[in-house]
């Protein structure tokens, strides 16, 4: 992709600004991340703005990026159920807020998330009758609330609902004397099934018969077998999806169930307390784990890949998922180039072949996109993002960067064109810029991406790896694009060019992952940034006997192994470029070359993880062969 190296680009840049004496950037290096349960909202340098920005959110947390630990977070303590249902806002910091809103609901409990069951709860323990009749409203928790509410009612009674006993009325001795003497309209069934288990003209014996029968239950003969009474043990306990006992006493029930794990106590098929711990882990989608705390979850979490923290309910907290987005640049427009170059790739994201160009200052835009292409790619399962290049003419594209007309013409063709393919993104290849066209650079590229993204489209921007010294001197303003685009690719490769006076790497490892290093001082968030590879080398050509330098050519990554062979090349690790330097010598002359293959590819790879970048784009695609994709597979 470029055809310049960045010590050309710094020539042009340096005759034009000149730098203030002894200007540092500030180091904006993001080392915090704010978090919305498992959804990053931003990063920032400074712990303190941080968490001031992700106090504005609820559930949210900072995470330091580097180990992933949690320096501070709002997560809720409590949540309020009634019954089995719980809503967004019933999640409280303290106990004393959640009961403030509990005690405006019936069957209402509140769960301690960091622990198992419950710390507070006003399920009803005693019911009021009046006769055969009760009301949904006459439940209480407190036996004295029973009887004022009773009070206000002839032949009413109260049972305890922990025992199903009839313990309170306030019918006379006299009066029960006289409905024994009435008819027998009160029987007794099992279970809904009629046998002679015995049929009472007073309520109050048929009750205290029917506590000598299990799930027993009192029918009013006289008003169509009319349920007035329950002996029934509403209460089920589960072990795992595992009927195993069930209980009259909603307290029996929770003292039972203590002795187990995996316990969940129904009642009417609502689950209303469980002891499986609210925090669960995940391997991909088979659960691995189960805890009481976050902390305990997070500490557990660390030690393994693919890892997801859900909340018992199914919310997702955290995880650890790695997807480096893999991006390969095709260096072609022709279908054929394309189609081949993407069926020897293993895990490719993204597709950016060569199909759009500024074509001179006025605005024109030379079209060589393949719409058979785009329908292919995209059956494929490829995301498209068409590289856009300037030819690397630095005079014609300060023409262009001085005319708004030019270049309002040549984004409305891009866009237009981008949208009638229905590509995904673009990415733009604006090289060898003058340094005097820095603001109108950021400006152009601050119009286009607006109406890209208008229309659907990311953008990305390409930029030279270069150096902190003088990058503030070159026409990327690296910080403002970074906050206008979707993308940035450091281009981390010509360390050594065409046009280098000394043999050397085209990328040394060092020197790629200081560049990382570099461009995260500018603030661009590591979610944005790209880490650029190459699939070629450089090889020198040496004079044997004087040590002058004749010339260079780049070769390609796939050709190296059969060029070694033939020449009989030997190899020595470099410690400067952290690669295997490899010589050779033909004809009175000496070749050396830095060994770019599968392990520098996945060096390279690492150092986009370690960095938690978005991802890696190879510079290009038909210089490498299948086994290349391969080895960085799993790294994804």
């Amino acid at each position: 992709m470029r055809r310049f190296g960045w010590v050309a680009a710094l020539l042009v840049a340096v005759t034009v600004i000149v730098a203030p004496a002894g200007a540092t950037a500030a180091n904006k290096t993001t080392k915090y991340r704010v978090y919305q349960n498992e959804t990053a909202v931003s990063e920032f340098s400074d712990l303190k703005q941080a968490i001031a920005f992700a106090s504005g959110y609820k559930k949210s947390y900072v995470e330091e990026i580097g180990t992933r630990n949690w320096v501070w977070n709002n997560y809720p303590r409590y949540k309020l159920y009634q019954y089995d249902v719980s809503l967004p806002d019933w999640e409280f910091a303290t106990l004393e807020e959640a009961k403030a809103v509990a005690r405006y609901y019936g069957h209402a409990a509140i769960r301690d998330m960091q622990s198992t069951g419950w710390v507070w709860n006003n399920y009803p323990r005693y019911r009021l009758y009046q006769g055969g009749i009760t009301l949904d409203q006459w439940e209480f928790a407190d036996m004295k609330d029973a009887i004022a509410a009773a009070k206000w009612y002839l032949g009413a009674h109260v049972i305890d609902l922990n025992t199903n006993k009839w313990v309170w009325d306030n019918i006379p001795a006299s009066e029960k004397q006289q409905l024994r003497q009435g008819s027998a309209v009160y029987k007794v069934v099992q279970d809904g099934v009629s046998q002679d288990l015995g049929t009472f003209a007073y309520l109050e014996d048929a009750v205290n018969e029917a506590l000598n029968w299990s799930n027993s239950s009192v029918v009013d003969t006289s008003n169509g077998n009319q349920v007035v009474y329950r002996n029934a043990k509403p209460y089920k306990v589960y072990q795992n999806d595992n009927l195993i006992a069930e209980f009259v006493s909603m307290d029996e029930a929770i003292a039972y169930s203590q002795w187990y794990l995996h316990i969940r106590i129904k009642l009417d098929g609502k689950e209303i307390w469980t002891n499986v711990p609210y925090y669960q882990v995940y391997q991909s989608d088979n659960k691995a784990a189960e805890f009481k705390t976050l902390s305990e979850a997070l500490q557990f979490a660390k030690w393994y890949t693919n890892i997801s923290i859900r909340t018992y309910h199914g919310e997702r907290i955290w995880n650890n998922y790695r997807k480096l987005l893999y991006w390969g640049w095709n260096g072609s427009s022709a279908a054929d180039t394309i189609k081949k170059q993407v069926q020897t790739t293993v895990g490719l994201d993204i597709v950016s072949p060569t199909w759009f160009q500024l074509a001179d200052g006025g605005g024109t835009m030379k079209d060589m996109s393949n719409t058979e292409s785009v329908a292919w790619l995209k059956n494929q399962g490829y995301a498209i993002h068409p590289l856009v290049n300037n030819q690397f003419d630095s005079a014609m594209t300060s023409q262009f960067l001085a005319n708004k007309g030019a270049q309002q013409t040549f984004i409305r063709a891009l866009i237009d064109k981008a949208a009638q393919l229905g590509v995904d993104g673009l990415n733009i290849d604006f090289e060898n810029l003058s340094g005097k066209d820095r603001a109108a650079f950021t400006a152009f590229m601050n119009d286009l991406t607006v109406e890209a993204h208008a229309k659907g489209l990311i953008v990305s921007v390409d930029l030279p790896r270069g150096s902190v010294k003088w990058n503030h001197l070159s026409a990327f303003d690296h910080e403002k694009l970074a906050q206008i685009v979707d993308y940035v690719i450091t281009m981390a490769y010509d360390q050594h060019y065409s046009g280098s006076d000394k043999p050397g790497s085209v990328s040394g490892l060092q020197w790629a992952e200081e560049g990382v290093k570099e461009f995260l001082e500018y603030g661009i968030p590591r979610d944005k940034l790209v880490l650029g590879i190459p699939y070629y080398v450089r090889e020198w050509k040496i004079n044997a006997a004087t040590g002058a330098l004749e010339s260079n050519r780049a070769i390609y990554m796939k050709d190296i192994p059969a060029l070694i062979a033939a020449k009989k090349a030997t190899s020595a690790w470099d410690p400067q470029f952290q690669q295997y330097k490899v010589e050779y010598e033909d004809g009175g002359y000496r070749y050396v070359f830095w060994l770019e293959n599968e392990e520098t590819v996945k060096a390279r790879v690492d150092i986009a993880a370690k960095y938690d970048l978005a991802g890696i784009a190879a510079w290009r695609l038909g210089y490498e062969t299948t086994d290349v994709w391969n080895a960085i597979l799993q790294q994804k």
